[in-house]
Parts: structure tokens; sequence; C-alpha cells
């Protein structure tokens, strides 16, 4: 069903909702299509020119609102940033309302996050014909571009997925990062995917995801080629599922001491924000093993390719009359 809603009758991008049900051969594609915007970073494409994209956020964002403005500004599109907080929404106008009412304008697109899961398949199956829908990020539940950015970055300096050891540690439970880079992984191949963190914050179901879990810090690390740490969603944390900060770095901290453990090429990833002396410690978010300001840059390309390959590349106007 996800499958059907997010391709159209050729097998094509029309949404992207989630990372389950896209092909390998998909997931390349966009790979491959980021590669010629990060080869001219600073270039603007006139592709999306009259195309209208909206960012539509009920979360708080940095890195994520602003790379989906970049992309489409690069792309030559008008972009408007909803603030919700200031919006009808707050009146009491419903979702729906507000979907319509910005339809009614020729919106060609909406950027969304949504602290409800299943928001982004909401408002797809609510579009017009022709309007598009991007999952910024909804509950626990999918954030894609996240997991093509993070499969970007493996890949420029990993090239085959079929070999690698992923290690993914800390609260992968409240992580929609965690279960869609799992899901991008096992779909590229790689076999070896480690969800690492405490008991109280490892999901049940996380091996029919595709990962094993271990609750210890230093065996999971063991040999990885991959490092992807996670931040503690205390915004999501209802009751106690840690004993404290503190006690979390300890045990699950990512330190230069535990560097040693990984192989010797092997790489630091983080979504952002990171919290240090939490999740790592200072020096070694921006340490010569960290690509977690590389994952910021290749963030703006594969956005813009995800955008391209819906709205440009000889497509027919969107959601107009």
């Amino acid at each position: 069903m996800t499958g059907s809603l997010q391709l159209d009758e050729n097998g094509r991008l029309k949404h992207l909702l989630t990372i389950e049900g896209l092909s390998r051969e998909l997931l390349t594609q966009i790979l491959d299509r980021a590669e010629t915007f990060v080869a001219q970073p600073r270039r603007k494409s006139a592709l999306l020119h009259g195309r209208t994209v909206v960012n539509l956020f009920f979360e708080a964002s940095t890195r994520t609102r602003t790379t989906f403005e970049l992309a489409a500004k690069r792309l030559s599109a008008d972009v408007i940033n909803l603030d919700v907080q200031a919006s009808s929404t707050s009146k009491g106008e419903t979702l729906l309302d507000t979907l319509a009412t910005l339809q009614a304008m020729h919106v060609d697109m909406f950027v969304i996050r949504h602290p409800a899961s299943g928001a982004a398949h909401f408002f797809a199956r609510q579009a017009g014909p022709g309007v598009a829908v991007l999952n910024a990020g909804d509950g626990r539940h999918a954030h894609p571009t996240q997991a093509l950015l993070d499969m970007f970055t493996i890949r420029k300096h990993k090239k085959d997925f079929r070999k690698l050891s992923v290690a993914i540690v800390g609260d992968i439970l409240h992580s929609r990062v965690a279960r869609s880079d799992i899901r991008a992984l096992r779909t590229l191949g790689t076999a070896d995917i480690r969800a690492i963190g405490p008991r109280t914050l490892i999901p049940a179901e996380v091996e029919s995801l595709g990962a094993r879990p271990y609750y210890s810090l230093d065996e999971g690390l063991e040999g990885a080629d991959v490092v992807m740490l996670l931040r503690l969603q205390k915004e999501r944390m209802s009751g106690y599922y840690i004993p404290s900060p503190g006690e979390f770095f300890r045990t699950f901290g990512l330190t230069r001491q535990r560097l040693a453990q990984l192989k010797p090429d092997a790489i630091v990833m983080h979504p952002g924000p990171i919290n240090r002396g939490i999740e790592i410690e200072g020096d070694v978010a921006y340490g010569e093993r960290s690509l977690i300001l590389q994952q910021v840059t290749h963030g703006i390309a594969v956005r813009m390719a995800v955008m391209a390959m819906i709205l440009g590349e000889g497509r027919g106007r969107r959601g107009k009359a």
C-alpha cells in the first residue's frame, strides 16, 4: 500500500513518505542523482522554476528545515516556511482545512514534519492530484531523507554496503532515523546491522526490522565499519528510560578510547543535534573519524535530488487546475 502511494504507474516517485517499499534500484537512482548536485554545490538550477514548495513543520527543526529550504531554492522553486504556531491551526482550523487552503494557492509540494506517526501518509492521501508530499519526519515512524543522506555519506567512503558492519547506538526506541536507516541499509544489502543501547531503549521489533540487538557498547562496536549515534529524545519519553544522562554516557557514550574497538578506517555519524558528553565525547564529534558535518552538506544534495525526481525532469505541471 505504501509503495503504491509513493510511486506512480511507471514506478517513479510521486511522494517520499518512507524507505519501506522502495527498491534498491530506486534508492541507488536517488543517490546517483544527488552526486550530480554535490559535484556543483553552489550552482543554481532552473529545474523547479515556477514551482511552489511549502515547509510545513509542526515540530522544531534547524538542520532539516534549512536544508530543505536551501535545496528548493537552489532548484529555483518558490519556498514558503509556514509558522504553524502562528497559523490558523492555532485558532482551531483543522489540518485538512489548512491543507485545502494551501492547495488552493497552487502549491506543488509539501514538506511535512509532524509529531504523529503516519501524518505524512495522511497528508499524501488527502493531497490533490499531482501535489507531492515529502516526509521530513513523523513521530517515531520514518525520516526517509535523513536515511538517504546517511546512505549517501556512507557510500562516499565505503562503496559496498554488502560488506559493512554498521552499529546504530543510543535511543533506538524513539528514533525514526534508526528505523529508516535500518530499512535503507537492508535494502542496499547490509546484513550486519547492530542496534546498541540499554534494554529500555531497544524496541521489541528491532530484529524484525533487520538489526541484531546489543546491550553492551563494547561488544556491539567490535570491528564495526560505521557507527551511527542517536540523540536521547527526551521530548518523546514519558517515564524513566535511563538512570541519568551521565550514566548513559558512561555506558553508551562514544569516547576516544572506545574508537580503538572499531576498524582503523571506521567512520562516525550522527543526525544531530549533538549532545556532547551524553552520546559522544566532545573531541570525537568533530574528530578525524567524524562525518557529521558532511552529513549536513550531503543533506542539501539528497533533498535536491528527491525534489528534482518528483517535480522536475520533464514532468508536467502539478497541482494546477
